[in-house]
């Protein structure tokens, strides 16, 4: 384990207190309405801004009818799947346009981004079929699409969850195993059944929390039990990890999902595979979306990972 950025921590403990006593005190713990829901799932951060659609990206849709945003730089030297953050229920795959094309020309990698369906309409396990979907699509048809069989998968929060999931369904259900070559995890949640980590991080307005992690679980899984959250299928941290790709596993110190990193860290080591476990000093969830120091640092070494993977 590496403990990254304490140079710049009194940066990103005074964002964090800014943060907690402006946006995440404003925060509706309320159910929103259904025009709320649709606003929130489009727009950046929650907020009132949508997020920009740049030229460079393409709506598609596979063969299996899984809707995906497609951004492809001059150079290819690979594919990245990336899932998306939102406690899969907010987020969508045209969310982070500028952020994904940056990513896609600095690693010179396509991305492809999913559309999963989103909870408490779809729950468990219509976004996992979706992920699962996209990856088979990617496997089959990645080298006549983008001209490469280099695959990688990742990414924030909820979709670093769906990244191993689809990765155990993909060897578990097909036998697939080395078709992707790397997984970047962002700040996962790994165990439904909630770790202590979660559980004790209390109601610390810092853009999740104990409250609102266990109310976007019950969404995405309801009607579950802690002990059926349990299953591997549901939650990656009680799977067999062996024949995973190397990962590279970031989280923030002031993260209620911490220890979901940590364990899986050290699981997925354990399994055999390589592991980078980076803990960003100070950052809470969700820091990559922020203008941070830590998070211009973060996504140069995302850039650096998935280049050289």
């Amino acid at each position: 384990m590496t403990i990254t950025d304490e140079d710049c921590l009194a940066e990103t403990l005074a964002f964090n207190e800014h943060y907690a006593a402006t946006a995440g005190r404003s925060a509706r713990a309320e159910t929103p309405d259904a025009a709320r829901m649709a606003a929130l799932r489009h727009n950046r951060l929650g907020g009132d801004t949508p997020p920009v659609r740049l030229p460079q990206g393409r709506d598609r849709v596979t063969a299996d009818g899984v809707r995906a945003r497609v951004l492809v730089p001059d150079q290819v030297d690979g594919v990245y799947l990336h899932l998306h953050g939102g406690g899969w229920a907010f987020g969508s795959a045209d969310g982070q346009d500028e952020r994904l094309w940056r990513l896609a020309e600095q690693a010179r990698v396509a991305v492809v981004s999913v559309d999963y369906r989103l909870a408490p309409e779809n729950p468990f396990p219509a976004g996992p079929d979706d992920c699962e979907s996209a990856a088979r699509w990617l496997v089959e048809h990645a080298a006549a699409e983008f001209g490469t069989e280099r695959l990688l998968i990742g990414g924030e929060s909820a979709g670093a969850h769906l990244s191993v999931v689809t990765l155990l369904r993909l060897r578990d259900r097909h036998g697939i195993t080395g078709a992707f070559r790397a997984a970047n995890l962002l700040f996962g949640p790994y165990d439904l059944s909630m770790t202590p980590s979660q559980r004790s991080f209390g109601s610390r307005g810092l853009l999740s929390n104990t409250d609102t992690l266990r109310r976007t679980i019950n969404q995405f899984t309801p009607e579950m039990g802690a002990e059926r959250r349990r299953d591997p299928e549901v939650s990656p941290l009680f799977a067999d990890l062996s024949g995973l790709p190397p990962a590279r596993i970031v989280v923030g110190t002031e993260d209620p999902l911490l220890d979901d990193s940590l364990f899986l860290a050290a699981r997925w080591r354990a399994a055999g595979a390589p592991v980078q476990l980076d803990v960003v000093a100070g950052a809470m969830h969700g820091f990559t979306l922020f203008p941070l120091t830590v998070t211009e640092r973060e996504l140069r070494r995302e850039q650096d990972f998935l280049a050289a993977a």
